[in-house]
């Protein structure tokens, strides 16, 4: 495998903020509660395989958030702390791309190919993956290794994390990326 050919796992927003089981504070019940252990499995992989590793903190500049620098919740969770060495790249917005250097990093490297997984599908997973196939980059997302909670429309109709996570996926699949699971992701992307 040549240096181009490694491709980057991109662990986004696994915090300790999203254990936080206050419902309301996130709008609802989270689905796939699994998510941070199909993570971490992905991440021995790549630990293991000397592969490229970012982890993205969302630091927030919204004084309330639980994910501000400083607060319990901007940690990251315990089942995916970085390792020394490890890429940690802090961003304040949606996607991992913008006033951040991920890309330059992405570039010098020249990685081509993004595994995707994190928290929540369908903000900054959705986000930083359109982004990062308009960049060009060869982009999946590992179904199993993010989630999302329910959420209420503005007409007041409420939809459940199930439904969040599957539309939200199913707008990125075969348009911006490849969605499969970790126990696909091996066999698909010939690592």
């Amino acid at each position: 495998m040549t240096k181009q050919d490694k491709p980057a796992l991109i662990l986004i927003d696994i915090q300790k903020g999203f254990e936080d089981e206050d419902i309301k504070y996130w709008g609802g019940r989270r689905n796939n509660l699994d998510a941070e252990t199909n993570a971490r499995k992905l991440l021995d992989f790549w630990r293991q395989n000397n592969l490229p590793i970012f982890h993205i903190q969302h630091c927030s500049t919204h004084p309330k958030s639980k994910f501000v620098e400083g607060k319990p919740g901007n940690e990251f969770q315990d089942i995916i702390k970085p390792n020394v060495g490890e890429q940690i790249i802090k961003k304040n917005v949606h996607s991992a791309f913008i006033g951040t250097d991920l890309k330059q990093q992405l570039d010098k490297s020249i990685i081509k190919k993004l595994i995707i997984v994190g928290l929540t599908t369908d903000h900054c997973i959705s986000t930083t993956a359109r982004m990062a196939a308009d960049y060009g980059y060869d982009t999946f997302v590992v179904s199993d290794a993010t989630a999302a909670f329910d959420k209420e429309g503005a007409d007041g109709q409420k939809y459940s994390a199930d439904i969040i996570h599957g539309t939200a996926l199913a707008s990125l699949h075969k348009e911006f990326v490849t969605v499969l699971t970790t126990k696909e992701l091996k066999t698909e992307i010939d690592i």
